[in-house]
């Protein structure tokens, strides 16, 4: 049996792909673009199997003919007393307690703004959007200030209270609620006899799923890379996160070549959580990306 022809409605144009000279433009770019992301990735890894005398007297993007990347990730680990491992467990402590305490404040706050009218709503969300323009940098010190005066300088805590305040965050959830989170479904659960806590756990989070999982990995992402605020909350190198602890690496590498190699390895290592992450939140962006493109 032949299959009959799909029907369209009168008038309504066929679907058509895109000429094949567009295609490869796109694909060519898309390539280039490519390549200059996962190039550094690239150089990365082959310079983590090198030896310091090999970083610089071999080709930067391929192996040296003795590779040996098991043994100088493990120097990496173990070198002063396994004090890479210290840093590593710190940016983990500081990024992974910052970025959960971020999005839960972000997802109240923003759907507080978003599903709750009150006076001044609009001046407070206003205030959010200004810190979301002010840059980090220029509150480190006056928080060192603070930090100092409370007695809280030089501690975890210096660095980890900054860390959940994301106005991005609180901006990105407020959106999102007052898009995702219809007011009859909360009417609903209230002549339900649920209270407004029980709604926002039970119904706000979780459809508020996409956005939490981008303000979290924002959030993670910005305090596992952030140097400038470390740097100056903290004189103590026991506290210090990767970041900061590669950079003292460098500044002693002239006097001790071999910290080029651990600074390398080092590298390798920091960013292995976000591409880790990365690869496991992607699923919820789809999802969040297709909910209401069917039109019921």
């Amino acid at each position: 049996m032949t299959p009959l022809p799909r029907r369209t409605r009168p008038g309504a144009a066929l679907p058509t792909r895109a000429p094949v000279r567009h295609r490869i433009i796109i694909g060519a770019l898309l390539a280039t673009a490519a390549l200059y992301f996962l190039a550094p990735v690239y150089w990365l890894v082959v310079s983590a199997t090198k030896n310091s005398a090999d970083l610089f007297g071999t080709f930067g993007f391929w192996f040296s003919d003795h590779p040996r990347p098991l043994r100088y990730l493990t120097d990496v680990l173990t070198y002063d007393h396994g004090v890479y491992a210290r840093w590593f467990a710190n940016s983990l402590l500081y990024a992974g307690v910052g970025a959960v305490c971020a999005t839960l404040l972000s997802a109240a706050a923003g759907y507080a703004l978003a599903k709750f009218p009150f006076r001044g709503r609009e001046t407070v969300f206003g205030l959010v959007l200004a810190g979301v323009l002010i840059p980090s940098t220029a509150l480190a010190l006056p928080l060192y200030f603070l930090f100092s005066a409370l007695g809280l300088a030089n501690t975890y805590a210096a660095v980890l209270i900054p860390s959940v305040v994301s106005p991005f965050g609180v901006y990105l959830c407020r959106i999102y609620a007052a898009a995702a989170v219809p007011d009859s479904l909360l009417e609903a659960a209230r002549i339900d006899g649920a209270g407004e806590a029980r709604i926002f756990a039970g119904l706000g989070l979780r459809l508020m799923g996409p956005a939490l999982v981008t303000v979290f990995l924002f959030q993670f992402v910005h305090i596992w890379n952030n140097y400038f605020l470390p740097l100056v909350m903290l004189s103590d190198s026991g506290l210090y996160p990767v970041q900061l602890g590669l950079t003292t690496w460098i500044g002693y590498a002239d006097r001790q070549p071999v910290l080029y190699q651990y600074t390398v390895g080092g590298a390798l290592l920091s960013v292995l959580p976000l591409m880790v992450l990365m690869t496991v939140l992607q699923r919820y962006w789809r999802t969040g990306l297709t909910e209401g493109s069917v039109k019921a």
